[in-house]
């Protein structure tokens, strides 16, 4: 009998995911993987600073899946089918340990993401999936045939063309609505992509002069908006960073994109306190520190550097004792600590982490297989679908869900149609 071919257009790591569990489950699939950069697994290799946030240990799916701004529901159901454990599990069969960090993420025990990429790699060459480089898809038109399944030609860039049975489309996120026009002409309609994870800019404000402080626990919420997050924000040369922000503009991505990145922020860098316990919390701290001079005796463990820009934006001396603290003065510095204010005026993207949000309309691709609802043969896998989540690990614990079901689905419908031609 004839091979089946799977052609998987993108090789990242959803693609290769599809691809390499295709093949090894089948081995009556030729598999291709076709990629229109000279690069393969490109964001692996970048992830976790060169170590490669493999997923997170999270191993509950209702947990697990209030990680994902856009996505939610349709990850609820594909998680049931391949999760975190299976993640685990898959790598370590292949003598890929992962461990996890205090805050969650999972990284390989040798610490570098060339140890995920070879692994990917490996598994390519044991079951002969052919990878072709600098091959960009242009169009595929779908060409009913006597088989079961539709077949497929695939045109690329430079006129060469290629035939298939089943193709999975994963080639990652795109950030302009024309890149979708080749998969719209299949039937498919998408959302409309804007970015996610980006850092927020206030250039020209002082606090930039503070790039590199960090506070572990600042609140950051959006004025105008109830979207907030609370957790490690980072000073940079143009604004702020960090998994706080990093979060809140996964969240608040589309309404961001539709202010043209022009809006306004607080942050409450003592997130334990509001301006009323804060002001009940000066009370004591005047009657205990009375004779202490204020710059000295920072009581909300801030960096230093940040406790004095505080002082200085509210007037306060270096040489003042809290005993002598005016009532105007603490005021103000209650509500800066509390509730300081920042015009936000852009973004810049996080490259490690950058993610599209928007893509392929889930309710077009069935959650349990990742098979097209409109083209029979078509699969999706990873970031092309309107699926994203936040820095941790989300985005690739969804590109391994998902190109492992469409892998399995695949194989399975290959083996059905194996068996029927035996039988007859």
């Amino acid at each position: 009998m004839q091979k089946k071919r799977l052609i998987v257009i993108g090789g990242g790591a959803a693609g290769f995911f599809c691809a390499v569990n295709a093949a090894s489950q089948n081995n009556n699939l030729e598999v291709i993987i076709v990629e229109k950069t000279n690069r393969l697994l490109s964001k692996v290799k970048v992830s976790g600073g060169g170590r490669c946030n493999v997923t997170h240990g999270c191993f509950s799916i209702a947990e697990m899946i209030k990680k994902y701004p856009r996505g939610e529901k349709f990850l609820k159901q594909a998680f049931h089918h391949f999760f975190t454990t299976d993640t685990i599990e898959w790598f370590q069969k292949r003598n890929v340990k992962l461990k996890t960090e205090d805050d969650g993420r999972m990284f390989p025990e040798s610490n570098s993401s060339e140890t995920i990429i070879n692994c990917l790699l490996n598994e390519a060459n044991k079951y002969n999936v052919q990878i072709l480089m600098n091959r960009e898809v242009v169009k595929i038109e779908k060409n009913p045939s006597g088989d079961h399944i539709n077949s497929f030609q695939l045109f690329f860039k430079d006129d060469f063309i290629l035939r298939s049975n089943f193709i999975c489309i994963a080639c990652g996120g795109y950030q302009k609505e024309d890149q979708y026009k080749w998969i719209a002409h299949l039937g498919h309609t998408f959302e409309k992509p804007y970015p996610s994870l980006f850092t927020f800019n206030v250039s020209k404000n002082p606090i930039t002069e503070l790039m590199g402080i960090s506070v572990e626990n600042a609140h950051v919420k959006i004025n105008g908006t109830k979207l907030a997050q609370t957790g490690p924000v980072l000073i940079t040369h143009w604004g702020f960073s960090g998994p706080a922000i990093l979060k809140l503009s996964a969240f608040a991505a589309k309404q961001l994109a539709a202010l043209q990145y022009h809006f306004s922020i607080a942050i409450n860098w003592v997130s334990s306190y509001n301006e009323n316990s804060l002001l009940e919390k000066f009370k004591s701290i005047r009657l205990e520190m009375a004779s202490k001079k204020i710059i000295n005796k920072n009581p909300f463990n801030l960096p230093q550097r940040l406790w004095e820009y505080h002082l200085n934006l509210c007037g306060i001396k270096p040489e003042l004792r809290w005993a002598d603290l005016p009532s105007k003065q603490q005021n103000l510095l209650v509500k800066q600590l509390c509730s300081q204010q920042f015009t936000v005026n852009g973004k810049t993207t996080f490259k490690e982490e950058f993610v599209t949000a928007g893509g392929i309309t889930l309710n077009e691709v069935n959650a349990n297989t990742m098979a097209s609802k409109i083209v029979p043969g078509l699969f999706f896998a990873g970031e092309i679908l309107d699926v994203d989540g936040i820095t941790g690990g989300f985005n690739f614990q969804h590109a391994w869900t998902s190109g492992f079901l469409a892998a399995k689905e695949i194989s399975r419908i290959v083996k059905e149609e194996t068996m029927f031609l035996n039988d007859n």
